[in-house]
């Protein structure tokens, strides 16, 4: 499940629950996305939104494990598909969300937990635990369009994504820094989330109107948005 929680100007989005792997099966995609509607409805000029998690991980990806329960290989195949189609609107809420926003990734981010991180317009990376991993090719899974949409907008380096997707390799926060898929590495999971914390207060102080973020955002990345179903808009204050 995750909280949300409003300091000031900041909403503060966290993945928590028993299962510190905070993988995305139907229910936390739910959560999420009814946090993050929540957060969009009580936002004013100046609101941010940070996301984070507690435990080892800050997502371990789709939830393999409820997708096999179905007992049979077409009804995992099923529930998997289930699982990408649910997540699709999550990418599209941040996408398009009236507010900065920031990842503070505490731990390891794989998979569809990778493409959570990125969906936000900052992430920063705690450097002494946690790696980014997109495992597909590992356990044998294509990738939908949308994580491909995601990472051409995000990552601009051809030589990091053709590492990220077709070596499977797990990226450590500097290295990550290094790549252009995360924006500072710091020490801890604290100095992540109270670096994060300064961002989100420096930017809330700006006080942008939200919708116009939000348009212009959209128009930065026209494929992802494009592939999400986001129409842009032009907008006159």
């Amino acid at each position: 499940m995750c909280t949300l929680e409003k300091r000031g100007n900041i909403f503060f989005l966290t993945l928590t629950g028993d299962d510190d792997e905070h993988r995305l099966n139907p229910t936390l995609i739910a959560s999420i996305r009814s946090a993050i509607s929540e957060a969009k409805s009580q936002s004013t000029r100046g609101s941010a939104l940070i996301t984070t998690a507690h435990g080892k991980f800050f997502s371990n990806g789709f939830d393999l494990k409820w997708a096999q329960a179905a007992g049979s290989i077409s009804g995992s195949k099923d529930r998997l598909l289930h699982m990408v189609d649910l997540f699709k609107p999550v990418v599209a809420d941040l996408v398009s969300l009236p507010m900065p926003t920031i990842a503070a990734v505490t731990g390891h981010a794989a998979a569809a937990g990778m493409m959570l991180a990125i969906s936000h317009d900052y992430v920063y990376m705690r450097s002494d635990k946690g790696v980014l991993y997109m495992s597909e090719l590992d356990i044998g899974i294509t990738i939908p369009d949308y994580f491909t949409a995601m990472m051409r907008s995000k990552v601009t380096s051809v030589a990091a994504r053709r590492d990220v997707l077709l070596r499977a390799v797990k990226v450590k926060a500097e290295t990550a820094v290094a790549m252009g898929i995360v924006d500072s590495a710091h020490d801890s999971g604290e100095a992540a989330v109270e670096a994060a914390v300064r961002l989100g207060e420096e930017l809330a102080k700006r006080k942008w109107d939200g919708e116009v973020y939000a348009e212009i955002r959209k128009a930065l990345y026209p494929e992802l948005c494009g592939v999400l179903g986001l129409i842009p808009k032009a907008i006159v204050l």
